[in-house]
């Protein structure tokens, strides 16, 4: 009986992909080890990591760009673990293949072998049939690996996230990509490519390893005579890349350079290092996810407009392409080099990150807890609560704290833009709260 479950209900191993399959298959790791670019998750202190040494997965969400390895990664915890693989692609698959899914996933938990569920593209099922993974969920029938290149947050139902953990996947840095197509030569041979030109194509992947390895093998099936330089690169792909006139470094130092500028409201100088970069061949959305951290990381509340000045420039450029397009990342980029400046966001985030790290066992004060049944309230949850409408400045003055932690001050408006009237608002809530606490 137990061969005859072995057959029909494999523990599914990652396999040997065929000879004549495409290149990006035939280097899909074979170990969690092999995995590069996430070792955050997956090393000996990762959330993956850890998990994989003490034998047992919790469901989890792998949320990252195209091209991170969220695939792989799933392929390979099963194996790690000893459970039985089953995917799953909300693309393709509907109700019909959930029931089947689950219905093999029972019988396998009959005979003692747990299910490992990857459902790629998660955030394509609807509500409805995301609730639908919840009973077998809660039950083990499966644990549940759930890929998306879309925010969880908004993607997700909350009780589906409930009941997984978040792992976030980076993109992939030039040195994970560079590893991948020395690993592509190894099993090829060398790229018919100068060293600027590997370079560019490097750049030209933004951190899409699946995107890098299929250019790699176009240019190797196209059996090309003589190695290309960036420009011969750029022509035979039909696509932009990055092309610096000086040394490999010279997309760091544009972009760093870009960004001080910004910082520096300095819109001529912006205006020109943006230029270089775009004429280059730098990828604008790469530079666009710049100008939307700088938005936020420089300017923050001080003008609130910048970021969505940068998430319209994204939309602008997605929607009309090059050259038209970029009219609208010329926009962005003036807009945040004339903005007035605050770091004060960004440095309250640290300051609070730091700080939960420190407090992250202490309770929420009882009178700001949910009391959604009977024994919670007579525990005292929710009680003396005061509802700030109910006042006639819309302010209660309560403390919100948890008891054993003096309130803090992390974020610190600047006395420019925006920010100016937080600081009266601030203030003006601060003598209210003093007044009220006698």
């Amino acid at each position: 009986m137990a061969d005859l479950f072995a057959d029909e209900l494999p523990a599914t191993a990652p396999e040997t992909p065929r000879e004549d399959a495409p290149l990006a298959d035939r280097l899909r790791p074979q170990n969690l080890p092999e995995i590069i670019g996430q070792e955050h998750l997956t090393g000996p202190e990762g959330a993956i990591g850890r998990m994989v040494a003490a034998g047992r997965l919790s469901s989890m969400i792998l949320w990252g760009p195209p091209g991170t390895g969220k695939t792989s990664i799933a392929r390979l915890l099963a194996d790690a673990v000893g459970m039985r693989f089953t995917a799953v692609s909300a693309v393709f698959s509907g109700v019909a293949d959930l029931k089947k899914a689950f219905a093999e996933a029972d019988v396998a938990a009959r005979a003692g072998q747990r299910t490992l569920l990857f459902v790629d593209e998660i955030h394509r099922f609807n509500r409805a049939q995301q609730d639908g993974f919840l009973p077998f969920v809660e039950r083990g029938t499966v644990t549940l690996v759930g890929a998306t290149t879309e925010n969880p947050s908004f993607a997700l139902n909350a009780a589906l996230l409930s009941r997984a953990q978040v792992l976030i996947l980076h993109r992939l840095d030039a040195a994970a990509l560079a590893v991948l197509l020395t690993r592509a030569e190894e099993l090829e041979g060398p790229l018919p490519l100068t060293a600027d030109a590997r370079e560019a194509l490097v750049a030209s992947a933004d951190g899409d390893g699946r995107f890098l390895l299929n250019q790699a093998e176009t240019l190797y099936a196209a059996r090309i005579p003589e190695p290309l330089d960036p420009a011969g690169l750029g022509k035979f792909l039909q696509r932009r890349v990055a092309v610096y006139d000086k040394d490999r470094d010279g997309h760091y130092n544009l972009i760093s350079a870009l960004h001080k500028s910004l910082r520096g409201s300095d819109p001529q100088a912006a205006l020109y290092y943006l230029a270089r970069m775009l004429t280059a061949g730098e990828e604008p959305l790469y530079v666009l996810r710049r100008l939307t951290r700088f938005a936020s990381e420089d300017i923050g509340l001080a003008d609130p407009q910048a970021l969505i000045q940068c998430l319209a420039a994204k939309d602008t450029y997605e929607f009309l392409g090059s050259p038209e397009g970029e009219l609208a990342i010329v926009q962005a980029c003036l807009y945040c080099a004339t903005a007035p400046k605050s770091n004060a966001a960004y440095k309250a985030q640290k300051a609070a990150w730091a700080s939960a790290k420190e407090t992250g066992s202490l309770m929420p004060p009882a009178n700001i807890l949910n009391a959604p049944t009977k024994l919670m309230k007579d525990i005292g949850y929710g009680a003396g609560y005061s509802y700030d409408h109910n006042d006639d400045t819309g302010f209660s003055g309560d403390n919100y704290w948890p008891e054993g932690m003096a309130p803090q001050s992390y974020y610190e408006p600047v006395e420019r833009g925006f920010e100016r009237q937080v600081i009266e608002r601030i203030a003006y809530w601060n003598k209210l709260r003093d007044k009220r606490n006698g």
